[in-house]
């Protein structure tokens, strides 16, 4: 039976979800590219899975902004609105906390959640997912930069075009079945538009959480088919090497959809999987976007103006930076005298607070510095953090000039779709830190 389709604001988007099944715990499935959770249940053998999903589970599915049911966006979303989306979704129907189930791309923004909202997360299952999509040396399963060219000349000029868009990479069980594939290729133009589908296909391309994953603490399931062509073996191999405690299930088979093929093995690791799951209910460690501010030449400020004129400046300066921290979603850790250290739960939020503060701070004749990292904290109480992640983002503000705005490269790969650019400053040796970083400084 078809479920009811509902729908959430997250932001000023409306976000189309469906919830069924009545199992005692709550699964969120975070679908691939593209989806559409209506026409979903039209496929039997999808229809099939996700119904026996609902024996010992209450499923809660969506369709990501920008695909499917959900509202359209004029921009590509990013790793950040996504996760809002899901928290959004959850919140609609009074879930505490789920097990997340993300399929290819999903398992990207289903990965980062976990890291970042531990407590709202019982356990993370991913299934053909990726770390990144860009070719490196120590990274050399993801596709190089023709390939992904080549991959969005198929999606310009054949979406909607089962021949041309080669289906039987990810689902080459059904290469004999072109009703399939048909029907597959409708389901796909149903999900998206061929805008929408190469935006999503350009971030996927950009995002890279290989930083984070030693992050994820929630107990973690990796599924994958042994001759999965799209997402290989050997990638899920290096996420669950990265993950703590992460079990590793290779299956065989050569499709990337779950499915297809044999999809009760699926459904069995899955079910075994979570119904034995004791969720942690304290997490003393999570993964945070880290923001230093700190105003140029305070002492010189302070010579010139005085104690009485100076100290009123450095008021309206921190209630300017309080402003911003609670604009755009932060938590204020402490003010550090000249400036501000606080959390983000997502990179792209912390630097439009900097950048805004900065603006800001133009008024009262003051330039600020910056400095922001994501990586994993350690939660002292409710009004301090600690670890290494948070010393790299005090020594990427000591490299700062006045005015400027560094980020790591950790920041700058969970950017994808948020338009910001920044000028490349190269590898850098950070005080008292052995490993170095690239540094990035944005651009006005």
């Amino acid at each position: 039976m078809r479920p009811k389709t509902n729908y959430t604001k997250s932001g000023t988007l409306n976000i189309a979800y469906q919830v069924i099944g009545k199992g005692p715990i709550d699964l969120v499935f975070v679908p691939g590219w593209v989806s559409n959770i209506d026409l979903m249940w039209d496929d039997p053998k999808m229809s099939d899975f996700l119904t026996k999903l609902t024996s010992f589970t209450r499923l809660i599915l969506f369709d990501k902004r920008g695909t499917g049911l959900s509202d359209r966006v004029s921009e590509v979303s990013t790793l950040e609105e996504r996760m809002d989306d899901i928290s959004s979704v959850m919140d609609a129907v009074d879930c505490e906390k789920a097990v997340l189930f993300g399929h290819s791309e999903g398992g990207t923004v289903s990965a980062l959640f976990a890291a970042t909202y531990p407590q709202r997360t019982v356990a993370l299952v991913t299934f053909g997912i990726f770390a990144k999509r860009k070719y490196a040396v120590d990274y050399p399963w993801a596709p190089k930069d023709e390939e992904r060219k080549s991959f969005y000349q198929t999606i310009e000029e054949g979406w909607g075009n089962a021949e041309k868009m080669g289906l039987e990479w990810i689902m080459p069980s059904m290469a004999d079945n072109k009703n399939y594939y048909e029907w597959f290729t409708r389901y796909l133009c149903s999900a998206a538009s061929p805008g929408a589908a190469l935006s999503l296909a350009r971030m996927n391309t950009e995002a890279d959480i290989t930083n984070i994953l030693s992050s994820i603490k929630v107990p973690t399931l990796v599924l994958n088919r042994t001759g999965d062509k799209d997402a290989k073996i050997e990638e899920a191999k290096y996420i669950a090497d990265r993950i703590p405690n992460a079990k590793l299930v290779e299956l065989p088979g050569n499709d990337h959809l779950f499915w297809v093929c044999d999809s009760y093995s699926v459904i069995a690791e899955i079910e075994e999987f979570i119904t034995g799951v004791r969720p942690n209910e304290v997490f003393d460690r999570v993964l945070s976007t880290i923001l230093f501010t700190d105003i140029v030449s305070s002492t010189a400020h302070l010579s010139r103006q005085g104690d009485k004129k100076w100290m009123n400046v450095l008021d309206q300066h921190n209630q300017i930076v309080r402003k911003e921290i609670n604009r755009f979603n932060g938590k204020e850790i402490k003010s550090t005298g000249d400036g501000f250290l606080a959390t983000f739960d997502g990179p792209s939020k912390a630097i439009r607070c900097a950048a805004s503060i900065r603006e800001e701070a133009k008024i009262l004749n003051i330039e600020i510095t910056a400095g922001i990292h994501t990586g994993e904290c350690e939660i002292y109480d409710a009004n301090d953090i600690g670890g290494i992640a948070v010393h790299i983002a005090a020594r990427v503000l000591s490299k700062a000039e006045p005015g400027q705005i560094l980020i790591t490269s950790t920041v700058k790969h969970l950017l994808g779709g948020t338009g910001l650019q920044f000028a490349d400053l190269g590898i850098v040796k950070l005080k008292g830190i052995d490993e170095k970083y690239n540094l990035l400084a944005l651009q006005n």
